[in-house]
């Protein structure tokens, strides 16, 4: 296995730290617009020591979507051990721009690539998407291509749904051998493993998939500083979320509906959480066989309101205004005043936690509700790793499906999702990764 990470910012590095310790792949081109870095990430790895607060730039990356900016970086070292100087060809810089089809088709083509890792934001998904398609690689994502409302009833009717434009080429990458793994983060990723594996394996039938994320981390020295882009976090947090129901299929509602109070595991408590645009919600029940699908985020009251804030002031809009004699998207305005999540690692305190609440009916006939669900806590992340807690659980499930991959434990063509394949390998190679994962009765 050849491997090109595009994208050494939060995400992309944390997988650089990640796949350091696994010897599954012969090589990975680490690509980013940024030469330093790239050659931070690289560093950090061939030197066999966590990679600290590798700058990420903009956008950063978040717990259930994709990180980093387009990008280049590398760098690494060998399963299970620290990088040495024997390791140092295994892991390639390179750059390139990531908003062309044809510059990832020849830096895959000039790399041998095999399997294009996308670590960037959702805005680039498309031009990778088929730069390795017509490279002839295969490809794994963590945010898919982006949705766009419906023109006249944003909050009933779904326009351009998040993975449409994928989905329409899937006979495509069918028909050539090739697989298109999409949403293969945490969440997505990780929180779709954890839906086939409660209806495979602990539900006869399931009234309801809800997602749920929630967090107690803090920033020293902020007052606001978001652990994760906060461009990609504006997008799915302020779009019309989207839930699917047995009678209605997908559907929306207006953001931040529902609110809940969520009592998280390990010690994180009760989060409010609301409706979101989320993957999950369209990849889950083209494999999962359930009544209603759901994706609520546990934001909290005080990040709700700067978000409407920002939604009231049109800063929040991504299109170009000018200002002077420049013209600026005020989203990206936003994002460069704010610090990057990235390099907020030191000063972060708290756990982030992902998963999947399940409700139906058991296997022995009996009414059942669980919550399947994955902690990491900043200190353990920022010691093993160098990376902060939010960008490290999103990283290291992408490099456990690399891993699946390479070994055939999991396979396949087409356009397919993490509910496509069976759940019980990932979960236990996401376990000897050394971050287990816990089922809690409800």
């Amino acid at each position: 296995m050849r491997i090109l990470i595009l994208g050494a910012g939060g995400v992309g590095s944390a997988a650089v730290a990640i796949a350091a310790r696994r010897d599954f792949f012969e090589a990975c081109v680490v690509a980013d617009h940024d030469p330093a870095r790239a050659a931070r990430a690289v560093a950090a790895a061939n030197a066999g020591r966590p990679a600290g607060t590798a700058d990420a730039g903009r956008p950063a990356g978040d717990a259930g979507r994709s990180a980093g900016d387009a990008g280049r970086s590398a760098g690494t070292a060998d399963a299970g051990r620290p990088a040495g100087p024997t390791d140092a060809g295994r892991f390639i810089a390179a750059t390139v721009d990531a908003s062309s089809a044809r510059a990832v088709t020849e830096l895959c083509r000039a790399h041998r690539i095999s399997h294009v890792l996308n670590a960037v934001d959702p805005r680039f998904v498309m031009p990778i998407f088929d730069g390795a398609f017509a490279a002839g690689a295969d490809y794994l994502d963590m945010a898919m291509s982006l949705s766009r409302p419906h023109p006249e009833r944003p909050y009933t009717d779904c326009g351009v749904k998040l993975g449409d434009e994928q989905f329409a080429a899937a006979d495509a990458w069918s028909a050539a051998g090739r697989l298109a793994l999409v949403g293969m983060g945490v969440e997505p990723g990780l929180s779709d493993v954890f839906a086939r594996y409660a209806a495979d394996e602990l539900f006869a039938t399931i009234d309801e998939i809800g997602v749920r994320d929630g967090a107690n981390l803090t920033v020293d020295g902020y007052d606001f500083a978001p652990s994760f882009s906060i461009w990609t976090t504006i997008e799915e947090c302020l779009n019309p979320p989207v839930i699917w129901t047995a009678e209605r299929g997908w559907h929306t509602t207006e953001p931040f509906a529902e609110p809940e109070v969520f009592d998280f595991p390990a010690g994180i408590g009760p989060v409010e959480c609301v409706h979101v645009e989320h993957e999950e919600v369209l990849l889950i029940p083209r494999w999962v066989p359930a009544r209603r699908v759901s994706f609520k985020y546990g934001l909290g009251g005080e990040f709700i309101e700067v978000l409407r804030t920002l939604h009231k002031l049109g800063l929040d809009r991504t299109e170009p205004v000018r200002v002077g004699a420049v013209a600026v998207s005020p989203r990206d305005v936003v994002a460069a005043c704010l610090p990057d999540p990235a390099t907020l690692g030191e000063r972060m305190r708290g756990k982030t936690c992902a998963g999947t609440w399940v409700t139906g009916t058991g296997m022995d006939g009996r009414p059942r509700s669980v919550y399947l669900y994955h902690v990491v806590d900043n200190e353990w992340s920022m010691t093993e790793y160098g990376h902060q807690a939010v960008v490290w659980q999103t990283a290291v499930n992408p490099v456990v499906a690399l891993e699946l991959l390479a070994t055939g434990a999991w396979s396949g063509a087409g356009v397919l999702g993490p509910e496509a394949f069976p759940p019980r390998p990932f979960l236990d190679l996401l376990t000897a990764y050394g971050t287990p994962w816990h089922i809690q009765e409800r």
